[in-house]
């Protein structure tokens, strides 16, 4: 069963039966159609999702277009995608629970547009967490509306206990890389 988070949000990740161990936050959207003379069409957007692995406050590792694997191994990005085409995921992080190093207390998971588009342009964002082990999605995270931000904070991943929780951020920003943005995610770290 999916919930549906609002930003600032908090949902504890057990489920019953057993702790998760493998998950994706798969991060999705789509131009705003432009309506012209001759009918609408619509651009291409190129939003780059980016997972930040904390080790209490201190950046411990990162993940995104340039760099798709964790150094040990337990965080993976799928690939980049240029156009936010196609429906359902446009990027998606694979995170192995666990395989995390102990010392990592939270991923945060953003994404920003590279060639300095405004979420104005980009239409029906999300972020949503799926049990990898069985495809069920545990969480989706959507956006209102648009804005003049080129990035977003979009949500949170931590330990909480044993276990793990998540966290709806849903925090606009500026920046075309993970690295201009720093500021805002370590706040959230």
């Amino acid at each position: 069963m999916t919930v549906s988070m609002v930003k600032g949000q908090r949902i504890s990740l057990e489920k019953p039966g057993g702790a998760l161990t493998m998950v994706r936050m798969g991060l999705g959207w789509d131009a705003v159609k432009k309506k012209g003379f001759f009918g609408s069409r619509e651009r291409e957007i190129d939003l780059d999702a980016s997972c930040v692995l904390f080790a209490d406050r201190s950046i411990a590792d990162v993940v995104y277009f340039g760099k798709l694997v964790s150094d040990d191994g337990s965080v993976r990005h799928t690939g980049d995608n240029l156009t936010g085409a196609g429906d359902g995921d446009d990027e998606s992080v694979m995170v192995d629970l666990g395989r995390l190093p102990v010392h990592v207390t939270s991923l945060v998971f953003t994404v920003s547009s590279f060639n300095g588009q405004t979420f104005n342009e980009v239409d029906n964002a999300f972020c949503r967490l799926v049990n990898e082990m069985d495809g069920g999605e545990l969480a989706r995270y959507t956006l209102t509306g648009g804005g003049t931000h080129t990035a977003m904070v979009m949500a949170r991943i931590y330990r909480h206990g044993d276990g793990w929780k998540m966290n709806a951020i849903g925090e606009p920003c500026h920046g075309r890389t993970f690295q201009d943005m720093l500021p805002v995610i370590a706040s959230h770290a």
